[in-house]
């Protein structure tokens, strides 16, 4: 028996002309994208400075009252950058006892968006707590409404051997700037960064904010609208301060 292996097959005139319109094609596709400025991987593009140097004074009247890092190695790694800044700021403007005095604002930011990370969906349920409710929302952020900003809004609680101690439930609202345009889920995002092919650069940046310093969580109502004021604040400092003014060709 002959062990050569019969390639005839390869050299018949059909399959010749498939893999010459095979070749024709990928050539085609390569000089479309010189052509027509389409970029399918982006190059990284740096905040104007750093999330950690955000002016305290243009929080005004929120008061920062920590500033918090991550230490653990592991847990640096899942979030996918360095570029972050969890601070607690506090509402003098509320009593003391309310359940919205105080946030934990937690900002991260990505120069070179290839995937959209963990969402608040996955971290807080990896951390042991159970998620009770998520609902899109938007953010009005000016006093005639017509500053909308898309989010989501989610209520967590802890496990029932941690609710047996006194654990609270907590709510928490997130949203995303993605290269210029704001989006208000992971899915949202994605999308914002596909469409984006005729630019060479992208990135993208969620802002979190965590409600959980009562024992006694707020309502959604009371939720977002704390979510709003700070956000109102928050938001235009980030635009003017550290996102990248326009995504470059």
């Amino acid at each position: 028996m002959s062990n050569r292996t019969d390639t005839s097959g390869y050299l018949q005139p059909a399959f010749l002309i498939c893999v010459a319109v095979l070749a024709a094609a990928c050539a085609g596709m390569s000089v479309a994208r010189q052509r027509l400025g389409l970029y399918l991987k982006k190059e990284p593009l740096p905040l104007k400075q750093p999330l950690d140097r955000l002016d305290e004074a243009a929080l005004a009247p929120y008061e920062v009252v920590a500033k918090l890092k991550i230490r653990n190695e592991e847990v640096l790694r899942s979030l996918g950058t360095e570029d972050y800044i969890q601070w607690v700021l506090q509402d003098p403007s509320e009593p003391a006892e309310s359940p919205v005095r105080q946030c934990l604002l937690f900002i991260t930011y990505y120069r070179l968006p290839d995937r959209v990370p963990h969402v608040p969906e996955e971290c807080y349920t990896g951390g042991g707590y159970r998620r009770l409710h998520s609902e899109a929302v938007t953010f009005r952020l000016d006093a005639s409404g017509t500053q909308e900003v898309p989010g989501r809004y989610l209520v967590f609680e802890g496990s029932p051997g941690a609710l047996s101690s006194g654990a609270p439930r907590f709510p928490v609202l997130y949203l995303f700037r993605v290269s210029g345009e704001y989006a208000g889920s992971r899915d949202a995002a994605r999308i914002a960064l596909n469409r984006n092919i005729f630019s060479r650069y992208a990135y993208f940046c969620k802002v979190e904010l965590v409600f959980n310093q009562m024992l006694t969580a707020p309502t959604q109502a009371a939720t977002v609208s704390a979510g709003e004021r700070l956000l109102a604040v928050v938001l235009p400092a980030l635009e003017r301060d550290h996102w990248p003014d326009e995504i470059r060709r």
